[in-house]
């Protein structure tokens, strides 16, 4: 059994040293555009505040949270929630954070279709992050002694296919959020040429974690589909 989930193991390994690597670079990104400081002097709650403010959206409020790259929008008590490095300091990283968050307040005003969709989701994930491997392996684990084990791994499988939707549905929601946030950048003049670029750059390496994590997550369905599959002929 052990060595027939050598491949899983591969997989996860794999899949973690690529997002290890992704997360330390956007890490090191963050550190390097944070030394830019705006030209408008503009703290990430400011950002924020103004990009609410122009997009006509007056019940989403900018509030501020612990911890580190821990910033992200609530859309069920509307809150867009900067980590306090974020909502305090006035440089290029900042800027971006807070701008694609309250992207992705704007995508929640306009019921952007992909938002609601993966809002709809949650729940379900919630349900299959906890179960769906030990699911999956129990069935695995009873198809070499009853005929339900094929039916368990089969569901466990289904629950794991919801997170890997999941994973994928993430990606234009958060390339939409930061398409929106750079855009506003831009056409308020609210940061210099340098400092979009800046913001430009680490909001794409932060959209590359969710690309790893949609990736990893389509790799280990499909190993845990031919271990299922394969062990129902």
């Amino acid at each position: 059994m052990l060595g027939g989930y050598m491949g899983y193991y591969i997989i996860v390994g794999a899949i973690g040293l690529i997002s290890m690597l992704v997360s330390n670079k956007l890490k090191s990104k963050f550190d390097h555009y944070s030394k830019i400081h705006l030209r408008n002097g503009m703290s990430g709650a400011e950002i924020a505040e103004k990009m609410l403010a122009d997009n006509g959206i007056r019940d989403v409020k900018v509030i501020s949270v612990g911890g580190q790259l821990t910033d992200h929008y609530n859309p069920i008590n509307k809150t867009v929630n900067l980590s306090e490095v974020v909502y305090t300091q006035r440089n290029a990283a900042a800027a971006a954070v807070a701008a694609h968050e309250v992207g992705h307040a704007v995508q929640h005003a306009k019921a952007y279709g992909f938002l609601k969709m993966r809002s709809q989701l949650v729940p379900l994930v919630n349900i299959s992050s906890k179960m769906s491997q030990w699911v999956i392996i129990g069935g695995l684990v009873l198809m070499g002694t009853t005929a339900i084990g094929g039916t368990i791994a089969l569901i466990g499988l289904g629950l794991y296919a919801v997170q890997t939707l999941f994973s994928f549905i993430t990606l234009p929601v958060e390339y939409d959020a930061s398409n929106r946030a750079l855009a506003w950048l831009k056409a308020e003049n609210m940061v210099t040429p340098q400092e979009y670029a800046g913001s430009k750059d680490a909001l794409k390496w932060a959209a590359r974690t969710y690309v790893v994590a949609a990736i990893g997550s389509l790799a280990t369905l499909v190993y845990f589909a031919l271990q299922v599959l394969g062990s129902r002929r």
